[in-house]
């Protein structure tokens, strides 16, 4: 086995229930995002503090010997025989589970029995469907992991002793169009990366898209996919993607349709939906969502123009850093004003972020007033309370006004930092 880097951000998570038999511990993310990783993890760090080998199972179902288990008696057999004359509890790692038919009730039977401490994986378009919501009656905690934030792609690219620009924003250019999934992180040329990047889009769309019985029309649902994945980090209206979609395929789309692939496209991890927020009357705002990419090499990969628009770009990578530090997220409407996002924690304590490239770009007018520095500032100004207000940019000279903070988004991502 090769060295792993350590992601601990999501073991700081789990840690607290390794050794809880009542809560099965569900992991789902994109594909190749590290998930097994994951697993591999956990299990050197339960070796590490004495639990002996015999205790711990793993089951790789998507591997030999295991690749050819489908039904639950089979997996029921491995199961037992591994855990034959075991004293104490077990810790059963399932990677790939939904290679099982009907494998929740048989799941959810060893976690009944109380000695098993049970950690699985799985392609998100089954995970996610409400099979385990339904068949394990709540009896289980989703950790949620993403490709590499930036933070960790320099991490990572430190512990496999790869090169790193000296200019750090070459380097965050690089991340932008390399992706953040890890094993590409350790690939020398742009090329591989690219080449390797590719494969694993295609695995997605092959495992997670395309043996989907819920697609009906498969020229629609692709229209619908390439314009989401084009269009990332844009307000979307269904009504006005009917629209497109209509004078697209010159066929008839209800909302509904629309609806139904939008949520396959994010049960498969592509993309992540970000609901739009009325920070007056403090409601959703149905049908004015933002959708971002779980990854950007969604998009890069699959346009030769490899010319970077910063303004969905920089939002994208904001949302997906967030999001891996366990914020809640939402889109904040404010009268004829937005904020890019409302963050709110486990504590429901309140962040507000605006993101953009630059401030000081010399965009004034005839009275010299920064009508960028206008355009970010103003709708912070205008939220009441005492919360954090943020603005992130490109900028290396930071300026203070109103209480609010000014951060460089590659410093704060590189040290870490919490909202």
């Amino acid at each position: 086995m090769s060295r792993l880097y350590f992601r601990d951000r999501y073991l700081e998570k789990i840690r607290s229930f390794y050794d809880e038999g009542e809560i099965i511990k569900v992991i789902t993310g994109v594909r190749r995002c590290g998930k097994s990783s994951l697993l591999e993890m956990i299990v050197t760090e339960l070796r590490e503090k004495g639990i002996p080998d015999e205790n711990i199972v793993e089951i790789h179902l998507d591997r030999r010997p295991y690749k050819r288990i489908r039904t639950v008696e089979a997996l029921e057999a491995v199961i037992d025989e591994k855990c034959q004359n075991v004293n104490g509890l077990k810790y059963l790692f399932l990677d790939e589970i939904q290679n099982v038919r009907d494998f929740e009730e048989s799941i959810n039977a060893y976690r009944e029995e109380g000695d098993y401490s049970i950690f699985i994986t799985g392609s998100n378009s089954y995970l996610l469907s409400g099979e385990l919501a339904t068949k394990l009656t709540g009896r289980y905690i989703e950790y949620e992991m993403s490709t590499l934030t930036f933070d960790e792609y320099l991490e990572m690219k430190k512990f496999y002793g790869k090169e790193i620009a000296a200019n750090p924003e070459d380097e965050f250019d690089k991340y932008i169009l390399e992706g953040g999934f890890p094993f590409a992180v350790r690939l020398d040329s742009f090329a591989d990366k690219r080449l390797y990047t590719k494969s694993v889009i295609d695995e997605i769309y092959e495992k997670d898209i395309r043996k989907n019985k819920r697609i009906k029309n498969r020229l629609l649902f692709t229209t619908i996919q390439t314009y989401i994945i084009n269009n990332f980090g844009a307000t979307m209206s269904i009504k006005s993607l009917c629209e497109y979609l209509e004078s697209t395929t010159k066929m008839t789309v209800r909302k509904e349709t629309v609806y139904n692939y939008l949520s396959i496209l994010e049960n498969a991890k592509i993309v992540s939906k970000c609901s739009r927020f009325d920070m007056k009357s403090r409601k959703s705002l149905r049908g004015e969502e933002k959708y971002y990419l779980s990854d950007l090499s969604f998009y890069f990969a699959n346009n030769t123009d490899n010319r970077i628009e910063y303004g969905p770009v920089l939002e994208n990578i904001i949302y997906n850093y967030a999001k891996s530090r366990g914020y809640a997220i939402s889109v904040g409407r404010i009268g004829k004003l937005e904020v890019d996002f409302i963050l709110r924690d486990i504590n429901m304590d309140y962040s507000y972020v605006q993101v953009a490239r630059y401030i000081d770009n010399g965009n004034v007018d005839e009275n010299g007033i920064n009508l960028t520095e206008e355009r970010e500032y103003r709708p912070l100004e205008q939220i009441r309370d005492s919360f954090p207000k943020y603005v992130m940019t490109l900028d290396r000279l930071l300026q203070k006004r109103n209480g609010i903070f000014h951060k460089n988004i590659i410093s704060f991502i590189e040290k870490g930092e919490q909202f």
